[in-house]
């Protein structure tokens, strides 16, 4: 054997001190992993939410009605032979030809096949179009089985989606070509690489496979996240409320009060300073204060949704009003935040309470009536067993939540990263929105419970009187305020067609816009990235399908389109106005103690009212910030 032959190959010290790293880093965390799975399993283990009847039974019916459906199964074997035939007789012209076969193609945005092997390569070409029809083969069989429940038959496709998205030809070594070069050239390391990094995701994620999304290193909440300047100034149970600081000479008379989601953390809209959207209301003239929610532990299993309402935008309100001397406010929605805001709008109807001058909702639903694919999470069976185990603990744990949503775009959001973490062997690279999205939040039990009960499951929150929140029974069509619904046409998680017939149920004028793309995208596309495009349909009386027919499109981002409906609910102009200088005093500097997961600081007590004030006159026993903002009132 000559030299040449065994030669080191260039860089290869350094390779094998990174192999020599990466099997030390599996060997650590397989040792802390074997220790705590021990001691897991002496304490009894974790409660598991899932229920395997919920997802065994639709199959049961499915197999029930499709074994007695003789023609359903000949047309399932034939359809079989045909496409057996195609790909026989496309695989022998593709090999005379020397060109790919065209037989099937991937949908449009799949990222599995985007490497020029799958068409230039016969054997991943071949790989790629057996894959794609047998794929086809099997929804085609579960479309055409009669006699079937709808629900079922959506949990039957879905799930069983699961399984053949994991078998696809992508998810292997010897069938990925990227992978199968990647091992070649790297022999082997970058396996080596990925075991390392399999092992470590699962000691960090406790025991659970939770794929590493982002760089964590990256960013820091405060410092290059939800950094825009701002401070706490009222805190509770379940929320601090930030009020920041204005860019502005003058700002609206009427504060801006956003409810954010608590499913996720609030700085989803303070991505940075470029895709900050609170920044963006900032430098438009608002004063904004954002709801920041509490990771909560067991110590509020109890809180439930009307205890979300009330110390949530409701105690918002009242720390406004002190905060600024501003009793009208306009309110903004985010996701399950506006289903909340929705919700408190129809109890401060009730009670006559006309605070709230104007309501923005976005992605947010109402009419729970199709939610798509997240309905095959949400059954009976389901519920039960998700009850049971956060009865046990007390909440409903981030992860289990986050790993549902991840289901939904299985290829993009776990697939992916198993290629790249565990097959390729490579880290992620950073990605503010993906580390937003793995730092989930867990859910109080009580709330949760009736959030799925009344919404998803009964869909009770569009009927008049269909939920009573602190004793008031609500109706959404008593809330008269103007309403503003952003939704995105590709929203998996709020369907903007459930979006757009929700808005229907409130008793005010209602302006709907449909952004491009999904669930984050559609809400955070900042103008400055001229992205996607937005419609608009003035007439909100149609059908949906109605209303996107006849929908004018535009160009770029719709926030410039919100700014333009928003000032005219912002009741003239005030000077600006600075956290700390009303009636609240500031208890530390945003994002503050709740976001961070750490014990919320000591409530600082309310400035003293000042001493000297008039006794007569049509300002009388208000505070400077009222006066200052009537008199701008009246003015504007």
């Amino acid at each position: 054997m000559s030299e040449k032959s065994v030669k080191p190959v260039s860089g290869s010290s350094g390779e094998s001190r990174t192999v020599r790293q990466s099997l030390m880093s599996a060997g650590k965390h397989g040792t802390h992993l074997v220790t705590r799975s021990v001691i897991r399993r002496l304490k009894g283990g974790r409660p598991n939410p899932a229920s395997l009847k919920s997802l065994a039974k639709p199959f049961v019916r499915f197999t029930a009605k499709f074994a007695t459906q003789p023609d359903a199964i000949i047309t399932a074997q034939m359809r079989l032979v045909q496409n057996t035939t195609i790909l026989g007789s496309g695989a022998l012209m593709s090999l005379i030809s020397r060109e790919p076969m065209r037989v099937a193609a991937p949908e449009r945005g799949d990222p599995r096949f985007r490497d020029d092997a799958w068409n230039d390569t016969i054997y991943f070409n071949l790989l790629m179009q057996a894959y794609l029809m047998s794929d086809r083969w099997i929804n085609d069989t579960i479309d055409d089985v009669r006699g079937l429940e709808e629900h079922d038959r959506h949990k039957v496709r879905f799930f069983t989606n699961q399984v053949t998205d994991a078998l696809a030809p992508s998810n292997f070594v010897l069938t990925n070509p990227e992978v199968l070069r990647e091992t070649v050239d790297s022999r082997g390391r970058n396996l080596i690489r990925g075991f390392a990094n399999f092992l470590r995701d699962i000691d960090e994620a406790d025991g659970r496979l939770s794929f590493r999304m982002s760089d964590p290193d990256a960013f820091e909440v405060g410092v290059n996240l939800a950094d825009t300047p701002g401070d706490v100034v009222y805190q509770n149970d379940l929320m601090q409320l930030i009020q920041y600081r204005p860019t502005t000479e003058t700002v609206h008379r009427r504060p801006l009060l956003v409810v954010p989601p608590w499913i996720n953390k609030y700085y989803i809209l303070d991505l940075g300073a470029k895709k900050s959207f609170i920044r963006y209301w900032v430098e438009k003239g608002h004063t904004v204060f954002v709801i920041s929610w509490v990771n909560p532990g067991k110590e509020h299993a109890n809180k439930g949704f009307e205890d979300y309402m009330l110390e949530g935008p409701v105690a918002a309100l009242d720390a406004i009003e002190k905060a600024t001397g501003e009793r009208e406010v306009n309110a903004v929605g985010y996701c399950i935040g506006g289903t909340l805001l929705g919700s408190a709008l129809a109890w401060l109807a009730a009670r006559d309470d006309d605070r709230v001058k104007s309501a923005t909702f976005l992605n947010s639903m109402l009419d729970f009536s199709n939610v798509g694919d997240i309905e095959v999470f949400i059954d009976e069976d389901m519920i039960k067993k998700m009850e049971k185990a956060m009865k046990k603990q007390g909440y409903l744990d981030g992860t289990a939540m986050a790993a549902a949503f991840n289901m939904l775009r299985a290829n993009s959001l776990i697939w992916s990263f198993y290629i790249n973490n565990y097959l390729l062997g490579r880290e992620t690279p950073a990605f503010d929105l993906l580390h937003w999205n793995s730092d989930s939040t867990r859910l109080p039990g009580a709330m949760h419970s009736f959030y799925l009960r009344n919404m998803y499951l009964e869909n009770r929150l569009g009927k008049p009187g269909g939920i009573t929140l602190a004793g008031t029974p609500i109706d959404l069509g008593q809330v008269k305020v103007p309403a503003y619904f952003a939704s995105a046409i590709e929203d998996h998680i709020a369907p903007w067609v459930s979006c757009y017939k929700g808005s229907r149920y409130l008793g005010g004028p209602v302006r709907f816009v449909l952004g491009g793309s999904g669930h984050i995208a559609g809400i955070i596309n900042p103008p400055y990235k001229h992205k996607y495009g937005y419609r608009i349909n003035e007439n909100t009386e149609l059908s949906p399908e109605e209303w996107l027919a006849g929908a004018e499109e535009f160009e770029g981002s719709w926030w410039p389109d919100w700014v333009k409906w928003a000032e005219q609910f912002g009741g003239g102009e005030v000077p600006a106005r600075t956290p700390g200088e009303g009636e609240l005093p500031i208890i530390e500097a945003a994002p503050g103690s709740y976001v961070r997961n750490e014990p919320a600081p000591e409530t600082p007590r309310e400035k003293a009212i000042p001493a000297k004030r008039k006794t007569s006159g049509p300002a009388a026993g208000k505070s400077p910030q009222r006066q200052r903002s009537q008199k701008a009132a009246k003015t504007g």
